[in-house]
């Protein structure tokens, strides 16, 4: 099996199983979100990026995660309406996953791999962000504080 992001798998806030293949060939951002995390006013920064950059081949793909100060306690219906309602989420948003740990998500473990941070593979915290290629090769991790605008010039190259 190659190893790159289209090997995985993961199942949208509606339960649905989702292969990663399905983002085949466009730019892809991975995020690990939050509804209650200082950092969550950023759902609208990446909203408006999904809407400038998707005709181009964006995709954001929210991945939201309660292991930072309980900051996403709610569950999948919660969570949707969270996205919806406060911030026009309209890019996939998954299943409340684990980032660390023994039970992290393999999309995770995967990209903490191929992308170490600063202070190692570990995430630090909501709103870590993972710039993928076409080709779904991992190129770029960007820290929480990072505010989704930073990242454009990076995505335009990529969309290039």
């Amino acid at each position: 099996m190659e190893n790159n992001f289209y090997q995985f798998k993961a199942n949208s806030l509606q339960g649905k199983e989702v292969p990663m293949e399905d983002f085949k060939g466009k730019t892809i951002l991975v995020v690990n979100t939050a509804s209650k995390c200082g950092f969550t006013p950023q759902y609208a920064g990446l909203e408006n990026l999904y809407r400038k950059h998707k005709d181009n081949g964006l995709v954001i793909l929210g991945f939201p995660c309660n292991q930072f100060g309980n900051q996403e306690p709610g569950d999948e219906k919660s969570i949707s309406e969270g996205c919806l309602i406060n911030y026009g989420v309209s890019f996939p948003m998954f299943s409340k996953v684990d980032v660390n740990g023994e039970e992290a998500h393999p999309i995770f473990k995967y990209l903490k791999k191929e992308l170490s941070g600063v202070l190692g593979s570990k995430i630090k915290w909501n709103f870590t962000k993972f710039l993928i290629d076409k080709n779904g090769k991992p190129v770029k991790r960007f820290a929480p504080i990072t505010k989704p605008e930073k990242l454009e010039p990076y995505i335009e190259q990529l969309l290039k």
